[in-house]
């Protein structure tokens, strides 16, 4: 993915106001995210641990989402989840984020949800840059390029729903 700047990340919400997404809170340290090894960039709120963002470039433009989540995961969770972008399993680690469905669709309150990360860091799950612990990462014949494309794709059609 190609660096963004703070602009282009605000102008490039799909699912909220111009007005929220002037307000919202975009991530003070772009300039050292390893924009190289993310399909997508997507961080949580720190005022509201509710809210989170991501923002990836699709047909070569920018498309950035709102989303609702659960808070961070509940301490002494054993239940494995697997998250639908990634499919990274995690203990604890995945949450179910909705976002408001973009136009007079969201405005009536629809919703689209999906199982993702809870950090929202599929990207560096996928490369083997961060680690989930055991088990994690189910063993698959596909190559790296073939799992990163698999995982553009989740987040691809995940964005054509709130979007349609």
């Amino acid at each position: 993915m190609k660096p963004l700047t703070e602009q282009e990340i605000r102008a490039a919400f799909v699912n909220c106001t111009k007005g929220e997404a002037k307000r919202l809170s975009v991530p003070r340290d772009l300039a050292e995210r390893p924009w190289d090894d993310l399909d997508f960039l997507g961080w949580r709120d720190p005022q509201a641990p509710d809210r989170a963002y991501l923002v990836t470039e699709l047909d070569g433009h920018p498309r950035a989402l709102v989303l609702r989540g659960s808070g961070h995961p509940v301490a002494g969770q054993t239940r494995r989840s697997m998250c639908s972008m990634c499919l990274t399993s995690h203990t604890g680690g995945v949450s179910l984020m909705v976002a408001p469905k973009a136009g007079k669709a969201g405005q009536q309150g629809n919703s689209v949800g999906a199982y993702i990360c809870s950090d929202l860091a599929c990207s560096l799950y996928v490369r083997g840059k961060k680690d989930a612990g055991a088990g994690a990462r189910l063993h698959e014949s596909l190559t790296l390029e073939e799992k990163i494309q698999r995982t553009v794709a989740n987040l691809a059609a995940f964005i054509a729903k709130v979007t349609s």
